[in-house]
């Protein structure tokens, strides 16, 4: 093969790759969760790696250090609200783009400050785990993660110039789970409100009897991995409890809304129409 014709070939690869990594913006600043070694993974001896997708998204694999990716929004626009984004991936892979850093951007622009969270996860190493009885725990210390990240937070409010009482997270699939496990934590850790998609989990939990934060969950009819039935049931047992709800089921959209043509393409629309509602972009104090 020519050099020109090796360039032809390579060229597409070469800018799938590119193109996914410029989709993952720096965030201003990484926030570790905790002062030191994270408690649960003393022993984890794994490092922390980032993969592509095979359609070239980037992810991130054995996070043994959790630290929430800081993205502001625009000072001139900000409303104080602020959104913990919760990727998900299995409990063993993080989808950092159109998970993670994307949401983060569209959160910014509606106002809302983002803060993208690397949660701890089961181990993914091409050979056998160092410590097989911890290499499953990723689903119970990402858990642990994502409350520790609202009472991070909370803690540091005037840090971040963000208001205590208007901290939501947003979740998807195994990252949906992380966020319902934060929404009926201690208060100090349960956040203001929550946003469930495709949210693993979500069938079997239940609202908290002293103040259920208000959710908008999202799910496809056609969804093969998680099903649509858990979200129903989410819906209804916080219907029961008579706590602000909104569901959306798309006729389309499968897992992770890949498969486009329908409503669950705009579902971010869905959830800015949400959060005006519940006056979480009205800026604070007007």
């Amino acid at each position: 093969m020519n050099k020109a014709a090796l360039l032809r070939t390579i060229a597409p690869l070469l800018f799938a790759t590119m193109a996914a990594t410029a989709q993952l913006a720096p965030p201003a600043k990484e926030i570790p969760l905790y002062p030191g070694v994270a408690p649960g993974s003393e022993n984890w001896t794994w490092t922390e790696r980032t993969v592509n997708s095979a359609s070239g998204m980037p992810m991130a694999q054995n996070v043994v250090r959790p630290v929430l990716l800081y993205y502001p929004a625009d000072k001139a626009t900000a409303v104080g609200t602020t959104m913990i984004v919760a990727p998900g991936g299995g409990f063993r892979t993080l989808m950092m783009s159109y998970e993670g850093v994307d949401i983060a951007r569209r959160l910014n622009q509606m106002g809302v400050d983002a803060f993208v969270l690397k949660y701890r996860l089961d181990y993914s190493g091409s050979g056998p785990a160092p410590d097989p009885q911890q290499a499953k725990r990723g689903r119970e210390l990402g858990a642990a993660d994502g409350r520790q990240a609202v009472r991070l937070l909370r803690s540091r409010a005037a840090e971040f110039n963000l208001r205590p009482d208007r901290i939501g997270m947003i979740g998807f699939s195994a990252g949906g789970a992380i966020i319902l496990s934060a929404v009926t934590a201690p208060l100090d850790a349960r956040p203001n409100f929550a946003v469930a998609i495709y949210a693993a989990d979500a069938g079997s939990t239940q609202p908290p009897a002293d103040g259920a934060p208000p959710l908008f969950i999202a799910v496809s009819s056609d969804d093969q991995a998680v099903g649509y039935q858990g979200s129903i049931d989410l819906f209804s047992a916080w219907r029961k409890a008579n706590v602000p709800v909104e569901l959306h089921v798309f006729q389309t959209g499968q897992h992770g809304f890949v498969k486009k043509g329908g409503g669950s393409d705009h579902f971010m629309d869905r959830v800015e129409e949400w959060l005006k509602v519940n006056g979480r972009l009205t800026r604070a104090g007007s």
